[in-house]
């Protein structure tokens, strides 16, 4: 069998034999085009353009950021929603359609390195790093002060404690009056970006009630110490605690069992795409409702239009967000003085704001049935209307630290901010699902279509300048197995001149069939 013009191996025309002979019967040979080369993976949808409109008073903030940096919209906005979270969850939880929640959101913003993320969260953050810098200052000052007096009663327990005879039976009494040891001023920080599960919870224990877990490198965590297989289940579990409210529970060695109560996390974990679709792709992250709790998205990229020209900056509407920042961060939380738990108080929804939840719920409880809409993700749909009160009172308690209820207009923000957010995670679930071999294959196919010049491809072309996932001759031969399995590269015969020497093994390119990429 001769091949012609098609694909190699393939003859341009097949003659249909077996029929019967005569002169009343005829068949024309029929010209056979091959089929091109068939896609790895399915094509992810573009996403809904971020509803900015419906960030309320943090619009304006937003706005600025994105026409300073001319970034994709949603990753100041994500930065936004997230430090607005950490200031206000302190001070008041949210009622939903489930109970008193707290406002605390996880948020997972995906974008590739060169986005600008770290430029995004920057001035937001600001008025935050600023507040700290200035605790801090005020705690190394009241460090000194504890210290002299933690040593005068360290020296006056020693004495009790070590006394004899007379002094020896009334030690009870002189204990108590003595008092309890005096307890070091708190820990100034209010962020952590990669901290153990111990980690977390000693700072829970000796500093703020209030934390937010900040990163502009957010892979730094999710494939840190805190994550890694000896204690994933346990950091999950102690996460999804603190999103639902529920108590610290830390039992160890020599320190005993403690529980903490009335601790409020917020997060904002930037990560890159291959970070993030191993993460997504995990069952334990998905299973046990930790990866339903994020509000993520991955924005379409702004690189390569991002003109000097057009940006917009906006200094006043920065100075506004970070002015509130402060004023927030500077009032004082409601705690119990010793334990230091936050005892919030409850934001209640006005009539018509529950009532449009109420409507919200159903539509998207009507969406998981089999068969529908969101069924493929019940267990972020199933959380779609929680995250819509907290987002509400998150906007709510930014522009009114003392407003007694979510209103209707808060709540419609919230709701369409809910509903982008879980477009999001429909959108990118399929992308998860795609093995990191399909993975690397694809990332192998487009630079071979977008940046190598060659007709044809050897194994150690890839391994010497390919994608980095693919610097090695195994991941190397694997990729371009997949690849010629599809009929994106076809294999030449053993002993084919290519580049001036013969090869043992070679594959050509097929380019001109689409090349879509």
């Amino acid at each position: 069998m001769t091949a012609h013009h098609g694909m190699p191996g393939f003859p341009a025309k097949v003659a249909v034999h077996g029929m019967p002979k005569g002169p009343q019967l005829h068949m024309k040979e029929t010209a056979f085009t091959p089929e091109g080369p068939q896609p790895l993976v399915r094509e992810i949808a573009p996403g809904a353009a971020y509803p900015v409109a419906s960030l309320g008073p943090l619009r304006d903030a937003v706005r600025a950021v994105q026409g300073a940096t001319q970034a994709p919209v949603a990753i100041p906005a994500q930065s936004a929603l997230a430090v607005a979270s950490l200031a206000v969850q302190g001070f008041a939880d949210v009622e939903t359609l489930g109970g008193t929640r707290p406002l605390s959101l996880y948020a997972l913003t995906i974008a590739r390195s060169g986005e600008r993320k770290s430029a995004c969260d920057k001035p937001l953050m600001a008025g935050l790093r600023a507040h700290e810098i200035e605790a801090g200052q005020g705690q190394r000052d009241a460090l000194g002060s504890w210290e002299n007096a933690h040593a005068l009663w360290k020296k006056d327990r020693d004495r009790i404690v070590t006394g004899k005879g007379e002094k020896r039976a009334t030690a009870a009494a002189d204990l108590e009056a003595l008092g309890p040891e005096p307890a070091a001023p708190p820990s100034a920080d209010r962020t952590v970006t990669e901290p153990t599960f111990e980690g977390l919870t000693k700072l829970f224990a000796h500093g703020s009630p209030s934390l937010g877990l900040f990163s502009d490198e957010g892979g730094q965590f999710l494939g840190g110490h805190a994550m890694n297989s000896e204690n994933r289940q346990k950091t999950l579990a102690a996460f999804n605690d603190l999103w639902q409210g529920n108590p610290i529970r830390r039992t160890r060695a020599g320190d005993g069992h403690a529980t903490l109560y009335g601790r409020r996390l917020a997060v904002h974990l930037m990560v890159q795409p291959t970070v993030a679709r191993g993460f997504m792709a995990d069952p334990l992250a998905a299973d046990t409702g930790f990866l339903p709790r994020f509000l993520m998205c991955e924005p379409p990229s702004t690189i390569g239009t991002r003109m000097q020209a057009n940006t917009r900056p906006d200094a006043a509407a920065l100075a506004a967000f970070g002015g509130r920042l402060r004023a927030i961060l500077d009032a004082a939380m409601p705690m119990d003085p010793d334990t230091r738990e936050l005892r919030p108080r409850t934001l209640q929804l006005a009539p018509d704001a529950r009532a449009r939840l109420v409507a919200f719920s159903d539509a998207i409880e009507a969406a998981q049935a089999p068969g529908g809409d969101l069924d493929h993700i019940t267990g972020t749909a199933s959380k779609a209307a929680e995250q819509a009160a907290r987002i509400a009172g998150v906007l709510t308690l930014w522009r009114d630290l003392a407003a007694p209820e979510v209103q209707p207009g808060d709540m419609v923000d919230a709701i369409n901010l809910a509903q982008f957010y879980l477009s999001e995670a429909s959108r990118l679930a399929s992308a998860a699902l795609v093995s990191a071999e399909i993975d690397q294959a694809e990332a192998l196919r487009r630079w071979l279509l977008q940046g190598w010049q060659e007709s044809d491809v050897l194994v150690r072309d890839v391994v010497r300048l390919g994608p980095n996932a693919l610097r090695e001759s195994p991941k190397a031969r694997a990729a371009l197995g997949i690849l010629e399995k599809h009929g994106w590269i076809v294999p030449l015969d053993p002993g084919t001149v290519v580049r001036g020497a013969a090869r043992k093994e070679a594959w050509r390119i097929v380019k001109g069939s689409g090349d879509v990429v």
